[in-house]
């Protein structure tokens, strides 16, 4: 059985992002916080990253350059493994 393919609608339910491409002048900061606002109102159990690839086709695309199409691509990158442990955790070995 195939994925189904998440629509504008479905992927933008309250139309936050569609709002923030509307906005002249916005900055990464408003859009770092539309963005935390936009997951919040996903419905439980929507995929989150194939909404954000229907966001990006559709707004991004036409976009590349806006502050929101930056922040949809960067929530689709994998964080990076740290790569050391800081404070007490560096110092004192595991096996203790």
């Amino acid at each position: 059985m195939g994925r189904r393919a998440v629509d504008e609608k479905q992927a933008d339910p309250k139309g936050l992002v569609r709002e923030s491409y509307a906005i002249d002048g916005i900055t990464m900061g408003e859009c770092r916080s539309i963005f935390i606002d936009w997951v919040l109102s996903l419905p439980v159990g929507v995929d989150t990253p194939d909404c954000l690839r229907t966001l990006l086709a559709h707004y991004g695309m036409p976009n590349p350059d806006h502050p929101m199409t930056r922040v949809l691509t960067e929530a689709l990158t994998a964080p990076e493994t740290p790569k050391r442990r800081g404070g007490r955790a560096s110092r004192v070995p595991s096996s203790l």
